[in-house]
């Protein structure tokens, strides 16, 4: 016997993505709904080799179905998500919305497996951000290790991250550079992002931060440690799918960097491709479709006592979002509701 899930927001990126991980990973799926919007109504999207009508979310019953896939906004996730869990259908929630809601858990499987028990108090589990996601899996076997004190982070994160507006924004400016008449004006950003770099991502806070950068600082104490000082500056770069991360930490024992190496080697969800010559590290172009996060450029970081630097790639569609909530619902079959 398997599970009856819902995936809602089916025919965005990211809800496409969970489809077809649910399907590569065999997850035991006896009957699967795709849901949307009116405006998509009707729209097919592809399952493993079976291709699902999409199923109108607003009229959908959650009663009897046993988890639900979110891949959409926060305003529709704040509509919808609090109706299904009313169903008994545990949610998975990709939004932002209940990520720092203290009696709603944050997970990471690799990470923090055990905190899946707390989804009975409102019948609901929170993905965290893509940027985070990616950096708590290199994190915490280090500081299981060593306890880190302090983490220093730049993102350089992919336009994949802001939906397919902004996939077309940089394919059509790329474009347009070489076609007089062409041009093509910034509007999902608030400057050109082909062949450039744009250090805002999200709106400003009053601290100065960006709603981006407090995400990853927020996230990162609730998932691995409270005591984390971390500190993140998160940019946009003209890459199509991939986020990539340069992680500064300080640790309050001595770490050396074989021994880190080596730990992160046998963690879970890593794999370290770190050779110090012409090619020896991963870039998000090489990541794109894969389960891993790929850990690269590791070395001691000689300006302080105790520190190490690293070169963080993953596929922000997968471990950023669709993978991280399909392993968040293979934990919850596995140690919750026990089908399949």
């Amino acid at each position: 016997m398997g599970y009856k899930v819902a995936v809602v927001g089916a025919t965005g990126n990211v809800g496409r993505e969970m489809l077809n991980i649910l399907a590569e990973r065999q997850f035991p799926v006896d009957e699967i709904a795709a849901l949307a919007s009116r405006r998509s109504l009707g729209t097919e999207v592809s399952f493993g080799d079976k291709t699902l009508t999409t199923q109108d979310l607003d009229t959908f019953d959650f009663t009897g179905w046993d988890m639900a896939l979110f891949a959409v906004g926060s305003e529709a996730t704040k509509q919808y998500a609090p109706k299904a869990a009313a169903a008994g259908c545990v949610v998975i929630d990709n939004s932002s919305l209940y990520r720092y809601d203290p009696d709603i858990p944050l997970i990471v499987p690799e990470v923090n497996p055990d905190a899946i028990h707390g989804y009975k108090n409102k019948n609901i589990i929170a993905n965290p951000n893509c940027s985070t996601a990616q950096m708590v899996v290199a994190l915490k076997p280090l500081h299981d290790r060593a306890k880190i004190k302090r983490v220093v982070v730049s993102t350089y994160q992919s336009v994949s991250g802001s939906g397919k507006d902004a996939i077309d924004e940089l394919w059509n400016q790329t474009k347009g550079m070489y076609v007089p008449g062409q041009e093509v004006a910034p509007k999902v950003y608030p400057k050109q992002i082909a062949f450039n770099v744009i250090p805002h991502i999200d709106v400003f806070m009053d601290s100065g931060d960006t709603k981006e950068e407090w995400k990853m600082i927020a996230e990162t104490k609730k998932i691995v440690d409270p005591s984390i000082k971390v500190t993140a500056t998160c940019v946009r770069v003209p890459v199509f799918v991939g986020h990539s991360e340069s992680i500064n930490i300080e640790t309050e024992e001595f770490l050396d960097e074989d021994e880190a190496r080596d730990i992160l080697r046998q963690s879970p969800g890593l794999l370290v491709v770190d050779k110090r010559e012409d090619g020896g590290y991963v870039t998000p172009v090489e990541c794109v479709g894969d389960f891993a996060t790929f850990i690269s450029r590791i070395r001691q970081d000689v300006t302080i006592e105790n520190g190490l630097n690293m070169w963080c790639v993953s596929d922000n569609l997968r471990k950023g979002a669709a993978l991280n909530a399909v392993q968040i619902a293979e934990l919850l079959g596995r140690e919750v509701l026990k089908k399949g």
